[in-house]
C-alpha cells in the first residue's frame, strides 16, 4: 500500500492518504477515503458540533 495524494472537496487543497491512515480506515471497515484534508475535517467537526449544540437548546419550541 502506498501513500495516495487526494483533493479536498472543501479548500481544493492536496493533501497525503497515508499507508496508516488507510490501514486505519480498512480496520474500522471504512470504504471510502477521507474527502477533506486535516484542517478542514476539524472546522467541519467544529461546526457540526456547535450547529448540533444550537439545535439541542432549541428543540421543542416553536
Amino acid at each position: 500500500m502506498a501513500d495516495i495524494k487526494l483533493k479536498c472537496k472543501d479548500c481544493g487543497g492536496e493533501f497525503l492518504f497515508t499507508e496508516g491512515e488507510q490501514a486505519f480506515y480498512a480496520e474500522k471497515g471504512f470504504e471510502n477515503q477521507p474527502q477533506r484534508c486535516a484542517d478542514c475535517r476539524r472546522a467541519h467537526k467544529a461546526a457540526r458540533n456547535q450547529n448540533r449544540g444550537n439545535g439541542d437548546r432549541n428543540q421543542g419550541r416553536r
